[in-house]
């Protein structure tokens, strides 16, 4: 039984795939008996990159412990299902497809966003099978988000914040930071990562203002990178740490996160450290070892997936390459702007061929992408037709030492993957 139908006339009861506001929420899950209050103990996390990293390593150091956990992440990448874990498993098509009908029903036809009813579905699962946590990660927001509907979790985690979708959440830090502050709740205490100044006052504002115990990086508990990995100390305990099972020297920020949330939660040092140790997220630097685009390059030369989309994640990706030339295949939707990104790696990119997303209305051309890439002194750069294209036109002049990397959208990570993995 397939979920992709009934998604597909869901999809068609509201003209826009974002509308920030939580009325047509309240009401849908009002009529399905509110399930957002039946969850196991939610720990909630908004902010504009490594929110789904920070989670999987929480999720790993959660599962090392011997609890069992729902996860609820977005967007997935090849199927649907990889929004919403069940007790450590992706939902399968026959429960989704149910969870769907029974939403499609209750909903009457009523506007309703493919965003919210995804979230319903989720809660919905979440509240019929026992599970020892809850780990919900926000959209694009947190003020108006779908998953803001939970009162009470256990714990917040805010991860960094930097510019991004701001035709809905603002064109400063500061207002940006306000958004996603939206989860904070009275009391709960909130963990918060490396952030800029602007985006910090903000937080700390709204947990004074709530009463919210306040835990930060750089202030109530530290970390710093090691040969092998990283430490991380609060109020005299200690953890040494492995390097994150994620490559990139951002996961170990991520991970940092995970780990003061987890230290709240109470767990013990070994299952930390297994967490960090085997905690996997699909297109964040991801090596690709198999398929038809790795076969073209060969065994020899590496070729990495990474969705990052905006500017904080160029200024990522260039610490990853520090060091070394890259050749890069690239594509972005319209929203974005691809020359805030190119910018930060140009220094280390050997060539750069664009890429049109296929299949996806908001692409923007391989000719914008181009153009983009040559004003920030990326000379080698130029249009084809497909990803195939691209890699085997960087093929022939490829070596072990420079690496190709795929990025821009995680629209385009999906695509990639449901033919590679």
């Amino acid at each position: 039984m397939s979920a992709d139908p009934i998604l597909e006339r869901l999809k068609s009861l509201h003209p826009k795939a974002i509308d920030m506001s939580l009325d047509r929420l309240v009401r849908l899950m009002t009529a399905l008996g509110n399930p957002q209050d039946r969850l196991a103990p939610v720990v909630h996390v908004a902010g504009t990159n490594g929110k789904g990293s920070t989670l999987a390593c929480l999720r790993a150091m959660l599962e090392a412990a011997g609890k069992t956990v729902h996860v609820y992440t977005s967007p997935h990448l090849v199927r649907f299902n990889e929004r919403i874990r069940v007790a450590g498993t992706l939902i399968d098509d026959a429960s989704l497809a149910a969870l769907l009908e029974e939403i499609e029903t209750v909903n009457a036809g009523a506007p309703i966003t493919f965003f919210e009813v995804t979230t319903a579905a989720a809660f919905l699962a979440f509240a019929r099978s026992p599970a020892d946590y809850v780990l919900l990660e926000t959209g694009m927001g947190g003020r108006l988000d779908a998953t803001n509907l939970v009162e009470k979790p256990v714990a917040i985690g805010l991860t960094p914040i930097s510019f991004d979708h701001m035709q809905y959440l603002g064109s400063t830090l500061a207002a940006i930071a306000g958004e996603k502050a939206g989860i904070i709740k009275p009391g709960v205490p909130i963990y918060v990562g490396v952030q800029p100044p602007e985006a910090a006052s903000v937080f700390e504002a709204k947990a004074k203002a709530l009463g919210a115990p306040l835990f930060r990086s750089g202030r109530e508990w530290h970390f710093s990178t090691t040969a092998d990995g990283f430490v991380w100390q609060r109020d005299g305990r200690r953890y040494d740490l492995p390097r994150p099972a994620l490559p990139g020297r951002h996961q170990i920020d991520n991970a940092a996160l995970a780990v003061a949330i987890a230290d709240g939660l109470g767990l013990s040092a070994n299952a930390i450290a297994a967490g960090v140790a085997a905690a996997r997220w699909p297109a964040r630097l991801q090596r690709l070892t198999q398929g038809p685009l790795p076969a073209l390059l060969g065994p020899d030369i590496p070729l990495y997936l990474d969705g990052g989309h905006n500017e904080a994640a160029g200024e990522v990706l260039a610490i990853w390459a520090q060091g070394r030339k890259i050749d890069l295949v690239f594509g972005m939707l319209s929203t974005k702007e691809p020359a805030d990104f190119l910018r930060h790696v140009a220094p280390f990119v050997r060539r750069l061929r664009a890429i049109a997303i296929e299949d996806e209305p908001l692409s923007r051309s391989a000719a914008e992408i181009v153009a983009a890439a040559r004003s920030v002194g990326i000379a080698d750069a130029t249009a084809t037709a497909s990803p195939q294209a691209a890699i085997a036109d960087l093929a022939a002049q490829a070596n072990a030492q420079t690496p190709v990397l795929i990025c821009g959208s995680l629209y385009l990570c999906g695509r990639i993957l449901g033919d590679n993995s």
